[in-house]
């Protein structure tokens, strides 16, 4: 069945039917080509009249319950009856039905029909035979949305898209669903939901309108786009998407760059399961350093001299090739600081001493890489027994956390994950 509709389906949902109108307005005005009316955000009794005469695309009718993620307050019944005049009001293109009650309310006229599963609280375990049953049910689109607990669920739901029978949107829902919100377009999803407003909480991990067009640009994403990312957890602030993505705009590189959290002890599951994309490269953040240096196949000197890894590249034969430009941008960072210092009295970097706080994978890097300057260098780190044997290794001294500030250095470099977002102010010394 071919489908035409624009890519991004852009979700409006608002309290008043006069901020509904002036989003539904705008969105039109900044592109929109299809949309999606939240009825069940609207606080009054919905009135089609105050809102249709704005309508400036094919437009979704949806009324969510609470058990889907939805706000409508009503009755059940009130609720397929609001539907129904929807759908035979002459102003929506299309409706949105849950699969448990698309029976019972008949296709009427032109209304094409999603049929949505949801999940709020996890990815079932008989997603599959649920898909199953959705694909005999009278569906224009059907779609599924589900929520992830690890990256291995987006998978599950990538390999659901990848063999469908029926035209489907498919992801997972929360900050550890995005990845699949963009590789669902790569296995053929017709398209994908984004806020117009992302202050209004309509989903959970539900991204801006204008993030998808102006940083991911999701128009260009196929079953050819080539897909890197960055492994961590937080990586909500990180800013290596937009860096990424707007470098691979600029040199007209079909990829896209994503954001996949990964908390500790699931990276080697999480890479493993992503094979099937394949992701042909990591970034590597807080807390997979040294994890990635472990698992991958082949490893620069700065990775063998550290033990810690930022950088993964996907090798032809299979398996990660590691490195790490934290080492290289430390030093360098650190050199430029120095030359621009107006004390012409400074030692050179050689004759310094330095605090590194924190013993994680960023930490072996700095600390290996100033070593083999020759600077002195001291530790202080919440895990005491990690810190001093890395000082060992190096010669260093340890500090227990407590007594950090008791270290004299002439640099101080934070390792640690005190003062990233979105505790931005904060500082692990006084």
């Amino acid at each position: 069945m071919s489908l035409e509709v624009a890519r991004i389906c852009v979700v409006v949902g608002r309290t008043r039917h006069k901020m509904v109108a002036v989003e539904m307005q705008e969105a039109v005005r900044r592109g929109a080509q299809f949309m999606e009316l939240r009825l069940d955000f609207l606080a009054k009794a919905v009135d089609f009249k105050r809102l249709l005469p704005f309508k400036g695309c094919p437009t979704v009718a949806t009324v969510r319950r609470p058990s889907d993620g939805g706000r409508w307050p009503g009755t059940e019944e009130a609720r397929k009856m609001l539907l129904r005049q929807a759908i035979v009001s002459g102003g929506f293109e299309w409706v949105d039905l849950e699969t448990d009650i698309a029976d019972e309310i008949r296709r009427f006229g032109t209304v094409k029909r999603i049929v949505s599963y949801h999940n709020i609280n996890e990815t079932p375990e008989d997603l599959e035979a649920i898909y199953e049953k959705m694909c005999q049910q009278d569906a224009d689109v059907l779609k599924i949305a589900v929520t992830a607990q690890s990256q291995l669920d987006n998978v599950r739901v990538l390999k659901l898209l990848q063999s469908a029978k029926r035209p489907t949107v498919a992801h997972c829902m929360g900050e550890m669903g995005l990845p699949s919100r963009f590789l669902s377009l790569k296995y053929g999803a017709p398209f994908v939901y984004a806020a117009f407003n992302k202050e209004r909480g309509v989903a959970p991990g539900l991204p801006s309108f204008d993030d998808l067009r102006n940083i991911y640009h999701v128009e260009s994403i196929g079953p050819d786009t080539k897909v890197f990312g960055v492994v961590g957890d937080p990586v909500g602030h990180s800013f290596s998407p937009l860096l990424h993505n707007k470098a691979f705009r600029a040199k007209q590189i079909n990829a896209i760059y994503l954001p996949f959290r990964v908390p500790r002890g699931q990276l080697p599951a999480t890479l493993q399961a992503f094979d099937m994309v394949p992701v042909s490269g990591y970034s590597v953040t807080i807390p997979h350093k040294e994890a990635a240096a472990q698992l991958a196949q082949q490893a620069d000197d700065t990775v063998r001299i550290s033990g810690a890894a930022n950088t993964l590249l996907r090798l032809p034969e299979g398996g990660f090739r590691a490195l790490n430009t934290d080492y290289s941008a430390a030093l360098d960072s650190l050199l430029v600081g120095l030359a621009a210092r107006k004390d012409a009295k400074a030692p050179p970097l050689e004759q310094m001493s330095a605090l590194i706080l924190g013993a994680g994978g960023v930490a072996r890097a700095v600390v290996y890489a100033l070593h083999r300057r020759g600077v002195r260098i001291a530790l202080a780190s919440r895990t005491t027994d990690r810190a001093a044997r890395l000082a060992e290794e190096v010669g260093g001294k340890c500090y227990e956390w407590v007594a950090r500030h008791q270290a004299d250095a002439d640099i101080l470099i934070n390792c640690t994950p005190v003062g990233m977002h979105p505790n931005v102010d904060e500082s692990p010394i006084h």
